[in-house]
């Protein structure tokens, strides 16, 4: 199976997912809850030959950082990988998932 039947696109490139949560965030920053973003701007070493690049770094007004990675739906793979992340690395790590209209849209957001 090749990485776009799998959903990936190239490294700087956000899926249509991305792209709405992006379009959210832009939101967000014009009316000042959060200060700036940045699509796949950091990348955590978990371990040997072993990383994991979130899909948007924040910052909140408050100067706090969050980490946030947006999913369509999750694979187990990508579950593990954010909460390795989250017990290593002083971050707020947040999952935010995209609710279907038919349940009324929107993102679920999941700390860890």
């Amino acid at each position: 199976m090749s990485d776009l039947a799998l959903g990936r696109l190239k490294a700087g490139k956000m899926n249509k997912t991305e792209a709405e949560y992006a379009q959210y965030l832009e939101l967000q920053k014009h009316s000042g809850n959060i200060l700036w973003y940045k699509f796949e701007g950091i990348k955590f070493r978990l371990g040997d030959a072993c990383h994991y690049s979130p899909d948007f770094a924040i910052m909140r007004s408050d100067n706090s950082m969050e980490i946030h990675e947006v999913k369509g739906f999750w694979r187990d793979d990508a579950k593990v990988k954010i909460k390795i992340a989250s017990e290593m690395y002083p971050f707020k790590f947040i999952a935010i998932k995209k609710l279907p209209k038919k349940s009324g849209g929107g993102w679920s957001i999941q700390e860890f």
